[in-house]
């Protein structure tokens, strides 16, 4: 025998979709490269991250891989050229309103990518580009976009350099 109130009846399936209103994830790219030591950062223009350094990146477009979508931003934001793409990691920024309700949820794709050829100028919605070492990234701080520093140590690991 069951107790009473204990079973309560399954949701319709169509009750577990969300809503054309609910915040769902955007799925982007970060452009991570690497240069004698150094990685390439640009001041963002445009939210989110307004002001901030951080990588080269954006939305990844309906019928283009996340490899693809890495090497195109990387081109229109700086100008540089570079090839042999590879996942590094994913990370998922996930924040909420003063409420707490979901305000935004970004599942960023960091890809290192392979410099080829160009210097850095700032185009797109980038407002400066320019390669940063080690002791640089440390002293951005707050001027940082998040994980940066932890995405650059990540990169510089990887690169065939520190192989």
């Amino acid at each position: 025998m069951r107790a009473a109130g204990l079973l309560r009846p399954r949701a319709p399936w169509s009750a577990c979709m969300p809503s054309s209103s609910t915040v769902r994830p955007t799925v982007a790219v970060l452009a991570l490269v690497e240069r004698e030591g150094s990685v390439l950062l640009v001041r963002r223009a445009n939210p989110p991250d307004q002001g901030l350094w951080g990588f080269p990146g954006g939305r990844v477009e309906p019928g283009e891989t996340h490899l693809e979508a890495a090497l195109r931003e990387l081109s229109e934001e700086t100008g540089l050229l570079a090839d042999a793409p590879r996942l590094l990691t994913v990370l998922d920024f996930i924040e909420h309103d003063d409420s707490g309700a979901l305000a935004h949820h970004f599942a960023m794709i960091a890809v290192l990518c392979r410099w080829q050829s160009g210097e850095p100028v700032a185009a797109d919605d980038a407002l400066e580009a320019r390669w940063f070492g080690r002791a640089e990234l440390a002293a951005l701080g707050r001027h940082a976009s998040q994980k940066v520093e932890h995405l650059a140590e990540l990169a510089l690991a990887a690169s065939p350099q520190a192989e």
